[in-house]
């Protein structure tokens, strides 16, 4: 998608494109911390449901995933 995007603007204004290039890695860098805080964010839920749900599979309950 991202690729159709650059290419259709570079048919259209090739220095915007060409400045969208550049700028791309600087926005990645500048997005990695939200990452990698979704990311630990999504671990601490998934270890809280895990200690919520620890007794039902000592008992023997299966989720039908």
């Amino acid at each position: 998608m991202f690729l159709f995007a650059w290419c259709f603007l570079l048919a259209m204004s090739w220095p915007i494109a060409l400045f969208a290039l550049l700028l791309l890695p600087v926005v990645w860098l500048v997005l990695l911390p939200f990452r990698l805080l979704a990311i630990a964010v999504r671990a601490v839920f998934a270890l809280l449901e895990a200690l919520l749900f620890l007794p039902a599979r000592l008992l023997g309950y299966r989720p039908s995933h």
